[in-house]
């Protein structure tokens, strides 16, 4: 088990995704993922208000989802449950009244009386960060979260709001959720992971399988079926992109593991990292989610991945 920085949430390092439930899974086979999750040990999920209101059942479907699994399957107390508040159509942004607003409808359609972790989805800039960090430290303190998360915050922003935290007494952020994957690397590198590591923050990254390009299913000459196959395939475009995949390729081979399995443990050797966070179409792509929490890379081939994604 791993703590997420400086809160008292024990996980295991991977957190499943709920982006793609009432999207492109339905929700008999998103279901079908969580029970495979958690019973394959997964025990930290993430999700969005905002998920998914580009697809037909909207804003909130992927939370509505979620509360009727945990109606269904009693296993709302074996997971580490975490949602986002900033996106969703009529509740963006950050100010008290939009938070204290969307937590409670989050809350109804998750079905549970808590959100162990609390995402600001995004940063706004147009509330000051005192009231913001106010607002969150009320739902702390009511028990309605247990902690709170940043996501999608520049170092220096994250920086401000953790020093406003300190200054005014109000419970701080304890881990970052921005992008980062192999093909990915340098705006979090170069900017937030400094902040992270100082503060004794927990990085969850995000898009860790850059879209599924890093599961392996994306090849020069081949087509894949994914809604996001467009923005994938860009990758095979670049020279970094195919290196990345040749070096995934030997690494996955040496250990009989999957391409996107060898991808996750990569982002888990990485310093900060936390849990890398992946979602999964159908029951069939968790196995490989879950073969990366125990796959242990050599000094070597992390290097090797390392030099093929620079």
């Amino acid at each position: 088990m791993t703590r997420i920085g400086t809160s008292d949430l024990d996980v295991r390092p991977l957190c499943l995704g709920g982006n793609t439930f009432g999207w492109t899974s339905d929700e008999a086979e998103s279901h079908r993922v969580l029970d495979a999750f958690v019973d394959g040990g997964g025990d930290f999920i993430d999700t969005a208000d905002v998920y998914s209101s580009w697809s037909e059942g909207g804003a909130g479907i992927s939370e509505t989802i979620l509360g009727r699994w945990f109606a269904k399957s009693g296993k709302r107390d074996a997971v580490v449950l975490a949602t986002k508040v900033g996106k969703a159509p009529g509740l963006e942004g950050l100010a008290a009244g939009t938070i204290r607003e969307a937590v409670d409808a989050s809350l109804q359609r998750l079905g549970t009386d808590r959100i162990d972790l609390y995402w600001a989805h995004a940063d706004d800039e147009t509330t000051p960060v005192e009231e913001t960090l106010g607002a969150f430290d009320e739902l702390v303190t009511a028990g309605k979260v247990r902690a709170l998360g940043a996501s999608n915050f520049t170092g220096p922003r994250l920086e401000l709001s953790l020093e406003t935290a300190r200054r005014e007494g109000f419970t701080a952020y304890t881990a970052l959720q921005n992008e980062y994957n192999l093909v990915a690397r340098e705006e979090y590198e170069s900017g937030p992971a400094g902040v992270v590591a100082a503060n004794g923050l927990a990085m969850v990254p995000y898009f860790s399988l850059a879209s599924g390009f890093l599961s392996g299913k994306y090849r020069p000459g081949q087509s894949a079926d994914s809604a996001r196959s467009a923005k994938a395939s860009a990758h095979l475009e670049s020279p970094r992109g195919q290196r990345v995949l040749t070096a995934l390729d030997e690494v996955a081979a040496a250990h009989g593991a999957e391409v996107a399995s060898v991808a996750l443990a990569w982002l888990r050797h990485q310093p900060t990292v936390l849990a890398p966070l992946a979602s999964a179409r159908t029951v069939e792509q968790v196995a490989p989610l879950l073969a990366s929490v125990d796959l242990e890379l050599s000094d070597e081939e992390v290097a090797a991945l390392e030099r093929a994604s620079r």
